[in-house]
């Protein structure tokens, strides 16, 4: 049974070798994005790997320490009831998530809020977190998660939250100065139920773009690859594909299509 954080993959995507570079502090002052559309995508590795190394807009690769490819481990919380889960399975237009994410390079973690309104905008608010509690919240973060959602106009039952997800992958993340949108590529994409193995996400990768309301570089040359945006998010249509007794329709496409999971540690 696998547990706890997850480890960094051996395998990678090769598409970001031959870009330039660009620093974190840059990528922020450019692109920081917090508020945006986001679009996502699933696509086939090997077809990632061809598409994304003919961008034919100049794109910059985020790069920091010599590494261009970097681990995230995240814990999602929800109610019993999966009080979050469901605002997203209903489509509700107000929705929330609440998680914790680690950078295992860095060993840096954060409490983050992320809330969605109108015109599908989603804004992404955070403290930092001590990775040792990343599975759990303490009452600092639910004092942060009190004030974040009371502005927002919801609030959880605070005290019945508990983590209900582990996900792990693999980022690479791109900066399109044309457009000054960015984009991640996420390989190697595992869920967890807290205590139970892991399932990776068989032979595809997770693109999501993310700009202001206009499409951006990246997407247009997807789209030009025959690749659409789909509905997949890593803690709903994971949550959905390991407990096939939750409400799945917003994602039943996407499980449907290709959606196929490997043990863990199977290669």
């Amino acid at each position: 049974m696998s547990t706890g954080t997850f480890h960094r993959p051996d395998k990678k995507l090769t598409f970001a070798d031959a870009l330039p570079a660009i620093g974190l502090d840059a990528l922020n002052t450019s692109a920081a994005l917090q508020t945006r559309v986001d679009r996502k995508y699933l696509v086939d590795s090997a077809l990632a790997d061809t598409v994304l190394a003919s961008l034919p807009a100049r794109a910059m690769v985020l790069e920091m320490a010599g590494l261009r490819s970097f681990t995230y481990d995240s814990v999602y919380f929800d109610t019993p009831a999966r009080e979050s889960y469901l605002l997203a399975a209903h489509g509700r237009r107000r929705r929330y998530k609440i998680r914790t994410r680690t950078y295992l390079e860095s060993a840096l973690s954060f409490l983050e809020v992320k809330t969605e309104g109108a015109r599908s905008a989603t804004v992404k608010d955070r403290i930092p977190y001590g990775p040792a509690d990343r599975s759990r919240l303490t009452l600092a973060g639910l004092d942060y998660i009190a004030e974040t959602l009371g502005a927002f106009g919801t609030l959880p039952a605070l005290r019945l939250l508990g983590p209900v997800l582990e996900t792990g992958y693999a980022r690479t993340t791109l900066f399109l100065p044309g457009s000054g949108s960015r984009a991640t590529i996420d390989s190697d994409v595992t869920w967890r139920i807290p205590g139970n193995h892991g399932w990776t996400l068989d032979r595809k990768v997770v693109v999501e773009t993310k700009s202001g309301s206009t499409a951006g570089a990246l997407d247009r040359h997807l789209w030009a690859h025959g690749v659409r945006p789909c509905r997949i998010s890593k803690f709903a249509t994971g949550l959905a594909a390991l407990c096939p007794d939750l409400p799945s329709n917003r994602w039943h496409r996407t499980l449907a299509a290709g959606f196929a999971l490997r043990p863990e540690d199977a290669q």
